[in-house]
């Protein structure tokens, strides 16, 4: 049987960096830390790594282009509320997976410049992709607003989704890194932002909407 090639220690410095920001924070964590938890030398560290933030910019190449993978429209077709649900619950598990990013987002942006200018390309990308969603849902007659609201409609959708983890951190700090409490938080955070949507939905559409959401705070109150 053929045995599965061991980690290199800059793939293992890696994920157990994310696992330590995402449980920690990240402006509580050194790189001594990290080499102590992999019982390796700091130089051996520095040999991948210059510093954390060389460590950080690591993480965050990973995160984009995951995150660009989810950021796009169906192909071929205009979206329907049912690709807006699924769109939210990617971009929400995502958001949760590398949560220290939106976590601690004033801090790192503050001192990373590379994260400063991605990350506010990634921003005007979500809002371009939820002004177009509902533009579709428009298009279809499923969606009455003019371009106005739609504009106000995908900023606050992207606003709540990008700052919901620090509401429930500051909601229940105790409780942050409980993996259902935060599937239940992360399910609430996707109802947040669809709701906005709500007050603009007609016909059919409207309906199953309804009916995805009432079906969705039922297992959220089970």
């Amino acid at each position: 049987m053929l045995q599965k090639a061991p980690r290199r220690t800059r793939e293992r410095i890696q994920e157990l960096s994310l696992r330590l920001f995402n449980e920690f924070g990240e402006p509580n964590i050194t790189t001594t830390v990290i080499a102590e938890e992999l019982s390796i030398s700091p130089g051996n560290l520095y040999y991948h790594f210059r510093n954390k933030d060389d460590i950080v910019n690591s993480i965050f190449v990973e995160f984009e282009q995951e995150i660009e993978r989810i950021l796009h429209v169906p192909a071929g077709r205009r979206s329907n509320i049912e690709d807006v649900w699924t769109y939210l619950h990617l971009m929400f598990e995502l958001i949760w997976r590398y949560r220290f990013f939106y976590r601690d987002l004033n801090d790192l942006l503050s001192r990373n410049r590379k994260l400063e200018l991605h990350f506010k390309q990634i921003l005007a990308h979500k809002i371009k992709v939820a002004r177009q969603l509902c533009e579709d849902l428009r298009t279809e007659g499923a969606l009455e607003a003019n371009d106005a609201k739609i504009d106000a409609m995908a900023t606050n959708m992207v606003v709540v989704a990008t700052y919901w983890l620090s509401y429930e951190y500051v909601r229940n700090p105790r409780k942050y890194t409980e993996q259902q409490s935060m599937a239940d938080a992360l399910a609430r955070g996707c109802y947040q932002v669809l709701i906005q949507v709500e007050p603009y939905l007609r016909g059919e559409t409207l309906a199953r909407f309804q009916k995805l959401t009432d079906d969705y705070l039922k297992k959220l109150n089970k």
